[in-house]
């Protein structure tokens, strides 16, 4: 019998984000600060929404998937920063990019269902890809 964790969508996405994040992970060369952060905050994402949900009170819960969230868009900010860093390429963290915005939803989701008070986030379209363009056009535009 599973525990009742294995069972929310959000922790299985979120331990499918840490087997994508191993191949990357061990790619990284060790001198990058973004490997050990994304490796922490990979894992801290699963394991804040087990111990949330076995919380009892609504406001434990609350407590504990607010980090699983936090983990979650730190974990979007490391794949941004290897981009940026021109360490990864954007097509190489799609997948990455992808499971986490599903993440972040469902963790906002159980957050509504249990009357947190959150912001929300506004979920648009995120193009690293453009923001790193303008920089580089802006850098020419200086020189």
């Amino acid at each position: 019998m599973p525990f009742a964790h294995e069972n929310l969508i959000a922790y299985q996405k979120a331990i499918a984000f840490v087997s994508w994040t191993q191949s990357l992970i061990e790619s990284l060369a060790s001198t990058i600060s973004a490997k050990n952060q994304l490796e922490r905050a990979s894992t801290s994402i699963p394991l804040n929404i087990a111990e949330g949900n076995g919380k009892f009170s609504s406001k434990d819960r609350a407590r504990f998937w607010q980090i699983a969230h936090g983990s979650t868009v730190e974990c979007a900010a490391c794949l941004d920063v290897l981009v940026a860093r021109k360490v990864v390429t954007d097509d190489r963290i799609h997948e990455g990019k992808q499971l986490l915005e599903e993440i972040v939803r469902m963790l906002l989701g159980l957050l509504k269902r249990y009357d947190s008070q959150l912001v929300e986030e506004d979920m648009a379209p995120y193009n690293l890809r453009s923001i790193l363009e303008e920089d580089e056009e802006v850098e020419a535009e200086e020189d």
